[in-house]
């Protein structure tokens, strides 16, 4: 018996034909599925404040950090000018992913703030860590730190720079740093808010404080 098939119009027995078309289907489908979730991830619930498009015609105080031309990378991979954060209040502290002490701290007391908001202001306030660690805190460590900590992508913005950027931005906070032997930092424990021009209005300092008069001074801006 004859074991050859006949040749369908691509030349190929009906087999190998079907096989390559599945193949081929599958090739697309790899080539289409990471389209998809860069797509997905990019909704307006998975993408952090500072990824969102600066609105235009907004004019920036003489006194707002947003004045500075410093370039940051979020933990998603993204460069941006401080100026995108404008339009909100922001929550700011300078912190490092790899630290023993003050800095998971400071973090719980800025989502205790965060927890101690009116319900109709959540979704108005957004909070912002800035790295001293220039070094070591590349963007995938703080996205992991970002995991670790549960914060939420839809109001949190997790940032490093280059170390004159870092030391001029600690300076204007107020906020003083020393790396030491271990490559530890001691730092200021301050958790400062901006207006929604970048303008400070109101700093926290030490650990543990007490939420209520941060959430005073937000309840006050947000209700702007």
């Amino acid at each position: 018996m004859n074991s050859n098939r006949t040749p369908d119009a691509s030349g190929l027995p009906p087999e190998s034909n079907r096989r390559g078309r599945a193949i081929h289907a599958l090739r697309c489908l790899a080539l289409v599925l990471p389209l998809v979730l860069v797509s997905c991830a990019s909704t307006p619930d998975e993408t952090p404040p500072c990824c969102r498009v600066l609105q235009p015609g907004k004019t920036i105080p003489d006194r707002s950090l947003y004045q500075l031309d410093s370039t940051w990378t979020s933990d998603v991979g993204r460069e941006i000018k401080l100026g995108v954060l404008q339009g909100q209040p922001q929550v700011v502290a300078m912190v490092f992913t790899t630290c023993e002490f003050a800095c998971p701290i400071i973090v719980n007391d800025m989502k205790r703030i965060a927890d101690a908001l009116p319900a109709s202001l959540r979704g108005k306030v957004n909070f912002t860590l800035i790295s001293f660690d220039h070094e070591r805190d590349t963007p995938e460590k703080l996205h992991a730190f970002r995991q670790r900590m549960i914060l939420p992508v839809a109001n949190w913005t997790l940032l490093r720079g280059g170390a004159d950027d870092v030391r001029e931005l600690a300076a204007l906070l107020g906020v003083n740093y020393r790396k030491d032997a271990r490559g530890q930092y001691a730092h200021s424990n301050i958790i400062t808010l901006l207006n929604s021009a970048g303008e400070v209005d109101f700093q926290q300092a030490g650990l543990n404080i007490d939420p209520s008069q941060m959430v005073e001074h937000l309840s006050a801006l947000a209700g702007k």
